[in-house]
C-alpha cells in the first residue's frame, strides 16, 4: 500500500497580472485579471498539457477572476466544466494588500521582519499566518485527493496556494515557503499516495 498512489494533481498557476508582475501582495478575488501576457502564457500552458496529453478527471479552481480566466481554456482543451473551491484562495495578507516586499519594508519594517522570520503568527495582525495557510491549504487538498481515489486531477489556482502545497508534500518547514518561487502560467505535480507525497516537478513553464 505504500507505492499506492491515491491521486496524481497537476496544479496550473493563473496567468500574469499587473499585481504579479509587479511582485504585489493580492488577496483580493475580483482583482487584478490576467493582462496581455497573462493571456499568453495561459495559452502557452495549455498547449503544454495538450502536447503532454497530461489525462485527466476533473477541474478544479480557486474562485479568483484571474483563475477563472485560466481555468476557462483549460477546461475548454479537455472540453469539461470545472468545479469552483471557494477556500482554494491566496493567503490572506490583511494591510499588506496590494503592496510589494519593498514597500512593506519601508512602510512597516518590525512587521516585515516578523513575517519573514516567524510564520506561525498572522503579520499583519489582520492577516492570515504562514503557517495556518499551509494547513487551511493542506486541507483542502487532501479532502480533494480522497474524493478523486486513482483520478487525475488539475487545480487552477495561485502560486501561494501551490508553494503551501509543495511545504505540505515535502514538509518544508512554513518558514521557508516564500523561498519557494512558482511562475505564473506554470505546472505543477505532486502524486499522492498511501503514506507519504511526492513532487514530480514544479514551477514548469513552456518556452
Amino acid at each position: 500500500m505504500y507505492f499506492s498512489r491515491k491521486c496524481k494533481i497537476t496544479f496550473i498557476c493563473h496567468g500574469a497580472t499587473i499585481y504579479s508582475e509587479e511582485g504585489r501582495f493580492s488577496d483580493v478575488l475580483n482583482y487584478p485579471p490576467l493582462n496581455d501576457a497573462g493571456q499568453n502564457e495561459v495559452e502557452k500552458i495549455t498547449e503544454y498539457l495538450r502536447l503532454r496529453a497530461i489525462k485527466n478527471d476533473k477541474i478544479y479552481s480557486s474562485p479568483a477572476t484571474r483563475t477563472l480566466q485560466t481555468a476557462e481554456v483549460v477546461a475548454k482543451l479537455y472540453k469539461k466544466n470545472y468545479e469552483i473551491i471557494d477556500d482554494l484562495t491566496p493567503r490572506k495578507c490583511g494591510a499588506f494588500n496590494g503592496l510589494t516586499y519593498e514597500q512593506i519594508e519601508q512602510k512597516y519594517p518590525e512587521e516585515f521582519k516578523r513575517l519573514m522570520t516567524d510564520p506561525t503568527v498572522a503579520t499583519p495582525d489582520d492577516a492570515e499566518s504562514v503557517s495556518d495557510f499551509i494547513k487551511r491549504t493542506s486541507g483542502i487538498i487532501n479532502k480533494i485527493v480522497e474524493e478523486n481515489i486513482q483520478n487525475r486531477v488539475i487545480i487552477v489556482t495561485h502560486p501561494d496556494v501551490i508553494k503551501a502545497a509543495i511545504c505540505d508534500a515535502l514538509n518544508i518547514p512554513p518558514a521557508s515557503m516564500p523561498g519557494i518561487y512558482i511562475r505564473t502560467g506554470s505546472a505543477t505535480q505532486i502524486s499522492y499516495f498511501e503514506s507519504w507525497k511526492s513532487l514530480i516537478y514544479s514551477g514548469y513553464t513552456p518556452l
